[in-house]
């Protein structure tokens, strides 16, 4: 899960498998394509709004407030506005986070602080 200012406070965002097939109904594509499409610039609509709120789904918010929330924030604006937010959801998803203690000794090692997100959103 990964924390994130946007709209009009901080969210947290998560594709969890669920999310994922979702996605990839909406979408048409796996995870990697996906992400490949978000990232090379070739992403089409639904990569970006579907990304977006099925990410603030697997936060924890409820479908019917996420779907307001593209409303809100995501429609009425340029898309590649919402593309980089869309861009580190997919991301995080498919490769996780920089801090995420996962394959780490908790005992031991200490844990190394993730580095500033090039992602501005």
């Amino acid at each position: 899960m990964i924390l994130r200012k946007w709209a009009d406070g901080e969210y947290p965002f998560r594709l969890a498998i669920g999310q994922l097939r979702s996605l990839q109904d909406k979408t048409g594509v796996g995870p990697m394509a996906l992400v490949r499409r978000l990232l090379d610039g070739s992403w089409m609509v639904d990569d970006v709004r579907e990304t977006i709120r099925l990410g603030l789904i697997g936060g924890g918010m409820k479908p019917v407030d996420a779907g307001k929330m593209i409303e809100t924030w995501v429609d009425p604006f340029p898309l590649a506005e919402s593309a980089v937010l869309a861009q580190e959801i997919a991301v995080h998803a498919v490769v996780g986070v920089p801090d995420d203690p996962v394959g780490k000794s908790i005992a031991g090692e200490a844990a190394t602080e993730a580095s500033a997100s090039p992602f501005p959103h």
